[in-house]
């Protein structure tokens, strides 16, 4: 962290207590992938230390079931490493996945472009009748 950012972090109580909390959640999330197979991983993430009790988000039931199965010996890895976690709790958290919108048609169908070559001709002189005929010629 910069000098910069680390001073104004460290200017109030609250600030202090937050940065704090936000590298305690970072060292446990990599510890966690440390000992968590790697396809798990993927679909789970740390969410809070609260109370000794360590709160873990999976995307699915699947893989929340396989984590409650996993978490005495993650507790036990967990407390190996040095941190005072007495328990695990696991909780679904279903994160949408991002879909991406279908390509847009690039060109025009003959029937389209015949019918824009029919539509300018009915149009007077103009930059719109212009840009409709130099569409409906350049399009493939």
């Amino acid at each position: 962290m910069s000098k910069q950012l680390s001073s104004y972090f460290n200017a109030s109580q609250e600030l202090r207590q937050l940065s704090h909390k936000v590298d305690q959640l970072l060292a446990l999330q990599r510890h966690y992938e440390q000992i968590a197979p790697p396809s798990l991983v993927r679909a789970s993430h740390v969410m809070q230390l609260n109370q000794q009790t360590l709160d873990i988000a999976a995307d699915n039931g699947t893989v929340a079931a396989k984590l409650r199965q996993l978490a005495p010996e993650f507790t036990q890895l967990f407390q190996n490493r040095g941190y005072e976690i007495t328990g695990i709790q696991i909780r679904v958290q279903v994160s949408l996945p991002i879909t991406e919108r279908p390509p847009r048609p690039t060109s025009l169908s003959t029937l389209g472009r015949q019918q824009l070559v029919d539509f300018t001709v009915k149009l007077q002189d103009s930059p719109l009748k212009t840009a409709l005929q130099r569409l409906a010629k350049n399009t493939k």
